[in-house]
C-alpha cells in the first residue's frame, strides 16, 4: 500500500474516532442530566455502541498510523514532532480508556459526577486534536 493510501486511511479512522471521543463525553453529560428511566436505559445503549464504534475507528487510526511510520522509520523516529504527538495519542488512548470505565459506571447505575464535570471532560479531545493537527501538519520540530 503507497503512503498516501496509508496517510488516507489514517485520516479516515482519526475522524471516526475523533467523532467517538467528542460524541461519547456530550452522551455522559445529557445521561448525568437525565432520571426519566426510559431514557437512562436508551443512553446506555447508545454509550455502548459508540464506544464500540469509536474502538473499532481508534484501532485502525492506530495501525494505519504504525504504518505509516514504517514506510521510512528512520525519519519518523527522529522526528521532534512526532514524539509530541505520538505523547499526545498515548493520553487520548488514556482517556479512551477512561470512557470505557465512565461507560460501565453508567451501565451499573454508579454515576456520582454531576453534568458540570462531564462538560469540562468534554473538553480535552478538542484541545488534543488542535495540537496533533498543527503538530502533523507544520512539524514544528
Amino acid at each position: 500500500m503507497t503512503y498516501l493510501w496509508l496517510k488516507t486511511f489514517h485520516i479516515v479512522f482519526l475522524v471516526t474516532w475523533f467523532a467517538g471521543l467528542f460524541y461519547l463525553p456530550r452522551l455522559f453529560v445529557y445521561h448525568a442530566m437525565d432520571q426519566a428511566r426510559a431514557t437512562v436505559e436508551l443512553f446506555k445503549v447508545m454509550e455502548r455502541r459508540l464506544f464500540i464504534m469509536m474502538t473499532i475507528g481508534g484501532v485502525l487510526t492506530f495501525v494505519f498510523g504504525l504504518a505509516l511510520i514504517f514506510t521510512n522509520p528512520g525519519h519518523y523516529l527522529s522526528s521532534g514532532w512526532l514524539h509530541a504527538k505520538l505523547l499526545l495519542v498515548a493520553l487520548l488512548i488514556a482517556y479512551h480508556v477512561y470512557c470505557w470505565k465512565i461507560v460501565r459506571t453508567f451501565a451499573a447505575d454508579a454515576n456520582t459526577r454531576n453534568d458540570r464535570w462531564y462538560r469540562m471532560f468534554n473538553e480535552a479531545p478538542s484541545l488534543a486534536l488542535i495540537v496533533i493537527v498543527i503538530l502533523a501538519v507544520l512539524k514544528p520540530f
